[in-house]
């Protein structure tokens, strides 16, 4: 393993990580040894010999089932304590309410389906909280009639 330390080190700056994120076939040491060059290295992580690992990381698994555990328990309007925006705070609600409705305004505009002065016109109503929903959005188009000829 002591013979291919530089190999191993141009071989990570070249695939942008670690060292030890650096793997290189067993079967085929041989070769990589003879690579001296970062051109015949790069040609070797074109063959295959030399790859990048993946990262490991903390498997949230375990965690998100505990949290779902408890999610479920003790969370009933007789358990509650404290604000009425305490358990989802008015931002967050208004955030969950207010980006599809625009997102949905984007995409109605970007293809076209509306024109931009419409677009404009519901952008702030939606901003001033005249819709209560994305649906609600939508039905007032067909209503009014609002969609491009």
């Amino acid at each position: 393993m002591g013979g291919l330390k530089v190999q191993r080190r141009v071989a990570a700056k070249i695939l942008k990580c670690g060292v030890n994120r650096v793997w290189i076939d067993p079967e085929k040491i041989g070769l990589v040894e003879s690579a001296v060059t970062a051109d015949s290295i790069k040609k070797l992580i074109h063959d295959g010999v030399i790859a990048k690992k993946k990262v490991k990381g903390t498997s949230r698994v375990r965690a998100r089932e505990r949290g779902a555990v408890r999610k479920k328990r003790g969370r009933t309007p007789g358990r509650r304590k404290g604000a009425k925006g305490s358990i989802l705070s008015s931002k967050r609600k208004w955030m969950m309410k207010i980006r599809p409705m625009r997102k949905f305004l984007r995409n109605l505009k970007n293809r076209g389906r509306i024109s931009v002065r419409v677009y404009r016109k519901l952008y702030l109503m939606a901003k001033g909280g005249f819709f209560s929903s994305k649906t609600h959005l939508k039905s007032y188009i067909v209503k009014h009639k609002l969609w491009r000829k």
